[in-house]
């Protein structure tokens, strides 16, 4: 398994330094600055946002009956919440209407819905089996 890992490793560590030259040189001036300020965005809402809220959230959930459902539910809603957001904040129109040519926050909705369901659906599941158990 070492040797796996290692091999993976090197390849991961290949196809960055393969990133980063590119960055540097194949791109327009100002991008390596937009990529800096983008990852430094990153850095601050996991740390300052995201982090504290999952520990505020286990905490609340901590020694509950399905906590590992609800957990699991939550997660799903807020990386679905964080992969779209850059759509659902991106201002005014695009120029090119086929870009962008859904109704992101209907979508969004829809999928919280389903997160939610499916949450609630197994939340359920898993308290109708302890009772069928007893």
């Amino acid at each position: 398994m070492t040797a796996v890992r290692l091999l993976l490793g090197v390849a991961g560590l290949g196809m960055g330094a393969v990133g980063v030259e590119y960055l540097l040189t194949e791109t327009r001036a100002g991008t390596v600055r937009d990529v800096l300020v983008w990852a430094g965005g990153t850095l601050i809402l996991h740390d300052g946002l995201l982090a504290p809220a999952v520990f505020a959230v286990g905490l609340l959930l901590a020694g509950r009956r399905l906590r590992g459902v609800w957990r699991a539910g939550l997660l799903t809603a807020a990386t679905v919440t964080l992969v779209t957001l850059p759509v659902l904040l991106r201002p005014g129109k695009p120029a090119d209407p086929s870009v962008l040519p859904l109704d992101y926050p209907q979508g969004l909705t829809v999928v919280m819905a389903a997160v939610a369901a499916g949450t609630a659906a197994t939340a359920g599941r898993h308290v109708w089996r302890r009772r069928q158990s007893r």
